[in-house]
């Protein structure tokens, strides 16, 4: 397996030189990249030798019957096999995607990675991004403090705070079921159409900003439901038996305890969010993503449009690992 993927690595970059060299790219540097690049595959060989290595060690021991010796090089040649397979496999998928990079005769890698383009179009694409995540920012703000309302209001007791409850589940069930661009075009469109006071005024930036907030609130709010419900009932009890308010409760004892559980998945709705920030473009806000559009109908090409999935990326994955990060302290805290 692993000779096959050196084959392949070795016939993808004899693929990428020829197409350089058709275009007038390649050079001395190149080539002596290219050539690095092709020495790394063999890298594979070592984990494959080991490998072999250690398995002819146990036949050897268990020729002498020596069992401890057998199983010991037995299972190390396993696991060499093992680590030569999954990177044989890791190396496999980057060059097959290279590969496809390359097909049509570079056409596809020329659509997406158009190099001059890219960097011609970078400072525009970036500006319009900034609105991107400048409206994630302050939907974010508002999307905490409008999820606990909602998520207050329908754990209101009693039959005074049944109304409230129903109209608090009505309002998740309902954004909940609705999809976030549908929510954008409604409100950031519909209101101004309506001539609604107040918000007719808005600029479409603000608009935009309502409809996310109401969108996510309805998520955010079950995340703060959960958490609130995940508190142990004792320590309701506890501080209503010591004088507290419901509101006391709530402020002093229940969700200080219930934040702390619930960040990892209020930072998962929170990437959500800021990918969903591109939506508003249905409602003309040049941001980043419609500012790559302008650029990809104009140029006829969509290199633009990559490099803001890039900047996309660039935000989004360090929060993810953060929000992994945060899982694992929450797992050994629990079991500590």
């Amino acid at each position: 397996m692993c000779a096959l993927v050196v084959l392949l690595a070795w016939s993808v970059l004899l693929n990428l030189y020829r197409i350089l060299e058709r275009n007038h790219l390649a050079g001395v540097g190149v080539e002596v990249l290219l050539v690095l690049v092709g020495l790394l595959p063999l890298l594979l060989l070592v984990p494959v030798w080991r490998g072999l290595r250690n398995a002819g060690q146990a036949r050897a021991a268990l020729a002498v019957k020596d069992l401890i010796t057998t199983r010991v090089k037995a299972t190390e040649a396993r696991e060499w096999a093992q680590y030569a397979i999954g990177y044989g496999a890791a190396v496999l998928l980057v060059f097959l995607s290279v590969q496809f990079l390359l097909a049509n005769d570079g056409a596809v890698g020329s659509t997406f990675f158009r190099l001059e383009l890219i960097r011609d179009s970078f400072g525009l694409v970036l500006g319009a991004f900034w609105k991107n995540v400048w409206m994630f920012c302050v939907a974010e703000v508002l999307i905490l403090v409008w999820g606990l309302v909602i998520a207050v209001a329908r754990m209101i007791p009693g039959r005074a705070g049944q109304p409230i409850r129903f109209l608090a589940t009505v309002y998740t069930d309902a954004f909940r079921g609705l999809p976030t661009i549908i929510s954008i075009y409604l409100i950031a469109l519909g209101l101004p159409l309506a001539n609604v006071p107040v918000v007719r005024d808005w600029r479409p930036e603000w608009l935009a900003i309502l409809a996310l907030t109401m969108s996510y609130g309805a998520y955010v709010a079950e995340v703060y439901r959960a958490g609130l419900d995940s508190i142990h009932p004792s320590q309701w009890s506890a501080a209503r038996s010591l004088g507290l308010s419901f509101s006391q409760t709530l402020r002093f004892v229940i969700i200080p305890q219930a934040v702390r559980r619930i960040i990892p998945p209020l930072l998962n709705d929170f990437i959500a969010l800021q990918k969903d920030t591109a939506l508003v473009n249905v409602v003309g806000v040049i941001d980043g993503f419609n500012q790559a559009k302008i650029i990809a109908s104009n140029k006829f090409n969509l290199s633009a449009v990559t490099t803001v999935a890039i900047l996309f990326m660039i935000i989004t994955i360090p929060q993810t690992r953060l929000v992994d990060r945060l899982l694992e302290q929450e797992k050994r805290r629990t079991r500590g």
